[in-house]
């Protein structure tokens, strides 16, 4: 069971059984553990027929009526038994027990029985609701994935996977009819530039429903450049059109702040005010508040109805804030309607049971005088459902003491209807003295009223119980309402790394892929037919890994070799005109790191595990298509090595156009994420003498799966 749920229905069922033992049955105890074993399920007690439960019933039952008849207990220690049998498929048998309960009397205690009962069963049932909300957490969770994996599938294969078939199809094509195949090439080079927009812009979909990619890439260049970094996040997700830009914002300041060089440290601050989402990014060491670096982004947000802002602060620091509407989401249950109206139904029961008892005791020209006052306690309890109302608590509070001079004794338990509001209202540190004030309160007027040392006790353990029996039923019911949000914010949660891992794969794999075969065609229409044949080769070849990479993307399970995605890569790097030189390690089984190709020759990669030469795959795509597509390099080297427990590649390449970062970039953040979540790393640098370096390290144990890949 959800561990606060059941400690709430514990304390108020440990103070029914306090009434009783302190009124001297010494049998409480016993009755109150029976009813323990009914809550913890020991013997098990399912809504259907169990063996176990009659044998609980009957020995709950037996120890209720000896408590009655041989200790003189009150009538009301049956609401326990009540309360059981209401939880049982034989529930009608607890009306001839509190029939029994009115007929030996006195009525107020055979009202105090019937409203133990409905207590207990509701408590019991929230409690069970809320168990029920959270072991079904994780199931609701898989489906909204597997939903939402289907969707994505959907997507893509409607564009994407029809684009890789027209690809495949026409190189077959091509292969085939050597004389049409001009035409064939131009129109599958068209096919593939198409296919690699598509994936480029449902990739930035997906992406754009989380700043957090694009927070893991700012955070690992500003930690690379040495400045440390403070996020804090205020905002819900998925964030929809408005993650776009604001990803724009945050690469474009973060990689301000960089190329400055002179910060020493950044603030990236997320926050969701009145239907707007906020972005702050706060960083010294700038020397003015130019917004050079945000090229197009001030009218893109003013076009999508926000605003974008730069500045200085007195104290030299420059402020990029950036603020978009919010997306508006489904209107979504405020709350668990099953529990809802069952706390509030027992509410208004107890509270009207509670008010008939003090009526009861109200002479009758007082009654109605009375009946005015208690209906405006009931209706201040119903606004303190929800929120703290401090003018219905001040209200109450006078409801509760002044009508004293006027009913005397007899008002002394609407002390317990104010002590259940103070204990929602407030925080534990400051409730409980307030609730022990109002206790003490009622054990300081008893007296002064005339009133004996045990009726004295009884008003005020009475007074702890009633506020117990209102904080429980609706503290129970806010616990499942906080569950089922909980259990909204997972799912939405798993949607959005759901559609974040679909981003990283279309970019990091497919994209990639597309990439490679869209080099290839357009080299190939440049050679001679017999080497073109050769090419269109290869590209049937990228086209079977993109349709690969696509179910991968879709939500299906891919897995990469590190060995064949580096001849593939070579292959592409020597058909771009740049010299590539691979050097991939041999661990052993034994001795650890085994031979080295010098020569380039592709060895295999041993020890590691699927996860980690997945992802280890997927850094040397990015890094080779960044080669190709942001450097003019004549010479590019891979190469892999035995290090600290784990394996690093490192990717170098000549011809780097500049260290800063690129706009629109959204790769080494997507690699990085990869390898955080095998608890690898990832750093990018260029040195002064125009070489440029990734450099990627994963832990042996990472995703190992017992066998060489």
């Amino acid at each position: 069971m959800s561990g606060p749920a059941r400690a709430v229905t514990v304390v108020v069922l440990a103070a029914f059984a306090t009434v009783f033992l302190v009124g001297g049955s010494f049998l409480a105890p016993v009755v109150f553990g029976l009813q323990l074993l009914r809550l913890f399920h020991v013997p098990p007690v399912p809504r259907r027929w169990h063996p176990g439960w009659p044998l609980l019933l009957a020995a709950q039952g037996a120890a209720c009526y000896a408590a009655v008849y041989t200790t003189g207990a009150s009538v009301g220690i049956l609401g326990f038994l009540g309360g059981s049998l209401l939880l049982t498929p034989v529930w009608p048998l607890a009306v001839p027990v509190a029939v029994g309960a009115m007929l030996r009397g006195p009525v107020d205690s055979a009202i105090s029985m019937v409203l133990m009962s409905l207590v207990i069963y509701g408590l019991t049932r929230l409690t069970e609701r809320a168990d029920e909300l959270h072991a079904a957490r994780l199931s609701l969770t898989a489906a909204a994935v597997a939903e939402e994996r289907l969707r994505i599938a959907g997507e893509l294969s409607d564009g994407l996977g029809r684009g890789l078939a027209e690809i495949t199809t026409g190189v077959r094509a091509a292969l085939a009819k050597p004389e049409r195949a001009e035409r064939l090439l131009a129109d599958v080079t068209r096919s593939a530039r198409d296919c690699l927009a598509d994936a480029r812009r449902s990739a930035a979909s997906y992406r754009s429903m989380s700043l957090a990619p694009e927070v893991t890439a700012a955070r690992a260049m500003l930690t690379a450049a040495g400045v440390p970094v403070e996020v804090r996040t205020g905002h819900t997700e998925p964030l929809g059109p408005a993650g776009a830009l604001l990803a724009g914002v945050l690469r474009a300041a973060v990689t301000d702040t960089v190329r400055q060089g002179a910060a020493t440290d950044c603030l990236i601050e997320t926050a969701a005010e009145r239907g707007r989402i906020r972005l702050r990014v706060v960083s010294d060491g700038a020397r003015t508040a130019d917004d050079e670096g945000l090229r197009d982004l001030p009218d893109r947000i003013a076009d999508a109805g926000g605003t974008l802002t730069t500045g200085l602060t007195r104290e030299g620091r420059q402020v990029v804030e950036a603020t978009l509407p919010d997306v508006p989401r489904p209107r979504e249950p405020a709350d668990d309607r099953h529990a809802r109206t069952l706390s509030f139904t027992l509410l208004i029961t107890v509270l009207v049971g509670f008010s008939l008892k003090a009526l009861l005791m109200v002479p009758g020209g007082q009654v109605l005088p009375a009946a005015a006052c208690l209906a405006v306690v009931i209706a201040l309890q119903v606004r303190s459902v929800r929120g703290r109302h401090m003018v219905a608590l001040a209200v109450m509070a006078l409801f509760t003491y002044l009508p004293i001079l006027a009913f005397g004794r007899v008002w002394l338990g609407v002390a317990g209807f104010l002590a259940g509001p103070l204990l929602l209202a407030f925080r534990r540190a400051v409730a409980w003295p307030l609730v022990g004030a109002v206790t003490a309160s009622i054990a300081l007027i008893g007296p002064r009223l005339g009133m004996p040392l045990a009726m004295t006790v009884n008003y005020t353990v009475s007074t702890v119980v009633t506020g117990l029996v209102v904080y429980g039923l609706l503290r129970l019911d806010q616990i499942v309402n906080e569950l089922k949000e909980a259990q909204r914010r997972l799912a939405r949660s798993a949607v959005v790394e759901e559609r974040l891992r679909a981003a990283r794969d279309l970019h990091d794999l497919l994209g990639h892929s597309l990439a490679g075969m869209l080099l290839t065609c357009e080299l190939a229409r440049r050679l001679p037919p017999e080497q073109a044949r050769t090419q269109l080769t290869n590209v049937l070849a990228m086209a079977e890994r993109g349709e690969a990479d696509l179910r991968a993307a879709s939500g299906g399970v891919g897995s990469m070799s590190l060995t064949a995605e580096a001849a593939s890569v070579r292959a592409v790097l020597t058909a771009a005109g740049v010299s590539a030189e691979v050097s991939l390690a041999v661990r052993g089984a034994r001795d650890g790191l085994g031979g080295v190709d010098s020569l380039g020759g592709l060895g295999g990669l041993g020890g590691l595990g699927a996860e980690a030469e997945t992802a280890l795959s997927a850094v040397l795509r990015e890094a080779v298509t960044n080669v190709l597509r942001h450097s003019d390099a004549r010479s590019c080297t891979i190469s892999t090595a035995s290090e600290d427990g784990g394996v690093r590649l490192v990717v170098r390449n000549d011809g780097a156009r500049g260290t800063g970062g690129r706009p629109g970039s959204s790769g080494i953040g997507n690699l990085t994420t990869r390898l955080a979540a095998l608890d690898g790393t990832l750093t990018v640098g260029a040195g002064g003498d125009g070489w440029f370096e990734l450099a990627a390290w994963v832990p042996y144990e990472a995703g190992l799966v017992g066998g060489t890949s």
